[in-house]
């Protein structure tokens, strides 16, 4: 069985929208992500968060924008991700 992701296209990239929740480091966001999880036993779905640190090279986002990021290769210890584009502020 291959490791690739079901309606992924290669070269495709994964993108997700979030909320900035810190922008206090030099060139890096926070950004705070909901997903939707099934439970397994009573199927109900749980809203479930993650929070990934993201590149911003000109410094742009700020706390509270919404933000697009997407994957790319480890750019720090805990960094694996960049800003796409500020969707609102």
């Amino acid at each position: 069985m291959t490791n690739t992701k079901k309606n992924k296209k290669r070269g495709q990239r994964n993108e997700v929208i979030g909320e900035v929740i810190s922008d206090k480091m030099d060139k890096t966001i926070s950004v705070l992500i909901y997903r939707l999880v099934k439970h397994k036993k009573y199927g109900k779905y749980i809203r479930r968060t993650s929070v990934f640190k993201a590149h911003d090279e000109e410094n742009k986002a700020k706390v509270g924008d919404r933000v697009k990021i997407y994957e790319t290769r480890p750019l720090s210890k805990t960094k694996r991700w960049k800003l796409a584009q500020i969707l609102e502020s």
